[in-house]
């Protein structure tokens, strides 16, 4: 999704160019990549950020889904030994296969609005990049970086900072789009921890627990892990893991912070 080339704005891809160069080589520089990184974009479309990364990265690996802007971005770059144009749905793409070593790899882009939290996931799946930024919705961006106590905070803000440090970067108005989306947006950035904190069973174990919570999030603790059909504990198993955690059963599921997730989900095992 970016800034150069014909062709119209496909709603089906939830596509909005962005077609600030100042804003561009901002989202550039918030990333930090240099001459020894390889950097993935996600929708590079029309090569807004692109252009800005050609040269001065060691390897750029380029996915796009739409089929005509996919041509022409290997049309455009075919000749370059330093970049890959894969034309697929990220979701589908294995980073693995891809990059020299997907731990080293930065990623970056301006991604569609309608899968924004699939992508979030699947980026950290392991193995995680060592960096990503990403201008996202600026409700998504309020959400990942909401403390606990509030509406906006929930299991995507868990499931991302449980895995790795985010922060929002700067806000992007709506104007800086063509088609203008009818929403504002924000670049954040995440850097996974490294190396995890955790186990992958420990990760799942959390994933299960958050992901119940807060669909009962109305519901208190107690009732949560005693009745949700994912976890279904004993009353007294529930109590010694609380406490562990430092939270009471009758706290609901956003007032826990996400260690205190962590420290419960180990508990609770």
């Amino acid at each position: 999704m970016s800034a150069r080339g014909a062709g119209r704005a496909k709603r089906s891809l939830g596509q909005n160019f962005l077609i600030d160069p100042n804003l561009q080589r901002k989202i550039v520089a918030a990333l930090g990549a240099g001459p020894d990184d390889e950097v993935l974009e996600i929708g590079p479309g029309r090569g807004a950020l692109t252009r800005h990364l050609l040269g001065s990265v060691r390897r750029l690996i380029l996915v796009e889904l739409d089929d005509e802007l996919a041509r022409e971005l290997d049309a455009e770059h075919r000749s370059r030994p330093d970049v890959l144009v894969v034309h697929a749905d990220f979701l589908d793409v294995d980073r693995a296969s891809l990059a020299d070593d997907p731990q080293a790899l930065k990623v970056i882009g301006n991604i569609p609005y309608n899968i924004t939290t699939p992508i979030l996931f699947r980026l950290l799946e392991r193995p995680r990049p060592a960096e990503i930024v990403l201008m996202v919705q600026e409700d998504v961006a309020e959400r990942i970086v909401a403390p606990p106590g509030g509406k906006t905070y929930g299991a995507l803000s868990v499931g991302v900072r449980s895995v790795a440090d985010v922060e929002r970067v700067f806000a992007v108005g709506r104007q800086a789009f063509r088609p203008v989306p009818g929403v504002h947006s924000a670049v954040i950035r995440i850097v996974p921890h490294r190396p995890p904190r955790h186990t992958e069973e420990e990760e799942r174990r959390l994933r299960r627990l958050v992901r119940a919570a807060f669909q009962w999030r109305r519901k208190q603790l107690g009732k949560i892990l005693r009745d949700h059909p994912d976890l279904r504990y004993d009353d007294d198993v529930a109590e010694r893991a609380a406490a562990r955690a430092g939270v009471t059963l009758e706290a609901r599921p956003e007032r826990l912070a996400p260690e205190q997730f962590w420290t419960l989900a180990g508990a609770l095992q």
